[in-house]
């Protein structure tokens, strides 16, 4: 067991060893005390702390709950094995008083302990039952693999057109990265337009590392990016469609969430650039669209107060798009023919911010 988790148990135990009433303490994560820090441009948690006292027969239970999960994670530390937190949850059906109502509950709690330890719960092994991102470029890292046998791997030459399938762990224990030949990352919502830009051999061309994030992307695939860019100094690009809910996973990428807030600052990458459609681009480009729902107008509202978008640019396409009332997908590109995207709008943005 991590020495955290283990510090946290001999607290526990040395308080009652002791005939005090034992208790966990932690940030609150109340909507109020979690704040939009401008300094480092990502979600954080204020300096509000909730101690849960065993003398109350709610939080004994929860803390009994999440002595459980500690003994769950020792039980996988010994035998070398993972949980998803879908498995987790069934698994507590046997442990007695320490059952969980829901899985809601589980996630929680396990949430919590990533506040009160400042692990991340893939470091505990639990993980989430979606997979990473597929990764396409000349980096070549290395990961250990089953057997604890370190594995070199160039994400261009020894993967099929499909890359390189990021695991759900990619610290440093089970990815590293060894070399690498790419002046930037170009972050991709969409399965289609990643597949064109491969085809296209994009990554090549203009010396790239091509990253599928799946639509909003997996704690894996934005934690891959922020080491990507703090341990490598490559600049994040985030190619997604016009819309509200691709501008949050813009957002996600750059600025974390408030789910996440106790860890923005391994998940976030706040110098992140956006070269996903926008209401300019549907003009510029003359681009087949969609007319705005009712729920994608309530979400650009929304997101004129939300403090991420909070600069010019974001007021000004958000203000631009509610006014034409339309939305465009990154495929509407195609318009122009197959090679369009890769031959001139992308190289087209990426020189207005500076990237090429």
């Amino acid at each position: 067991m991590n020495e955290k988790l283990k510090d946290l148990v001999k607290k526990i135990y040395d308080e009652m060893a002791a005939g005090q009433v034992p208790k966990v303490e932690l940030k609150s994560r109340n909507k109020e005390n979690i704040v939009f820090d401008n300094l480092s441009g990502v979600w954080k948690y204020g300096n509000n702390i909730v101690s849960r006292y065993a003398s109350k027969a709610s939080s004994a239970k929860s803390i009994l709950k999440m002595l459980y999960i500690m003994d769950f994670i020792d039980e996988m530390d010994a035998g070398g094995k993972t949980s998803t937190l879908r498995e987790m949850y069934y698994i507590s059906e046997g442990w007695n008083l320490g059952k969980f109502e829901s899985q809601d509950e589980s996630d929680l709690m396990t949430e919590d302990l990533e506040v009160i330890t400042s692990l991340l719960r893939e470091e505990m092994r639990l993980r989430p039952e979606e997979s990473g991102a597929s990764v396409i470029g000349n980096i070549t890292l290395k990961e250990m693999n089953r057997k604890g046998e370190w594995k070199r791997l160039n994400c261009r030459d020894d993967v099929g057109d499909a890359g390189y399938t990021i695991p759900y762990n990619v610290e440093p224990e089970k990815i590293q990265f060894e070399s690498h030949d790419v002046d930037f990352v170009l972050a991709i919502e969409t399965g289609g337009m990643f597949d064109r830009l491969v085809e296209n051999r994009f990554d090549e061309k203009m010396r790239s590392l091509l990253v599928h994030v799946k639509g909003q992307p997996s704690r894996s695939t934005k934690r891959l990016i922020n080491r990507l860019n703090k341990e490598l100094n490559v600049p994040i690009v985030v190619f997604t469609d016009g819309d509200p809910w691709s501008f949050r996973i813009f957002a996600s990428i750059a600025y974390g969430a408030i789910k996440t807030a106790h860890i923005s600052d391994i998940l976030a990458t706040p110098s992140s650039e956006f070269v996903g459609i926008t209401a300019t681009d549907i003009t510029r480009y003359d681009l087949p669209t969609d007319k705005l729902s009712d729920k994608d107008v309530e979400a650009l509202n929304a997101e004129l107060e939300d403090p991420r978008f909070n600069i010019p640019f974001w007021k000004g396409e958000i203000t631009e798009m509610l006014r034409l009332g339309r939305k465009a997908e990154q495929q509407a590109l195609a318009k122009y023919g197959l090679d369009f995207v890769t031959d001139k709008y992308l190289p087209e943005k990426l020189r207005e911010i500076g990237t090429i």
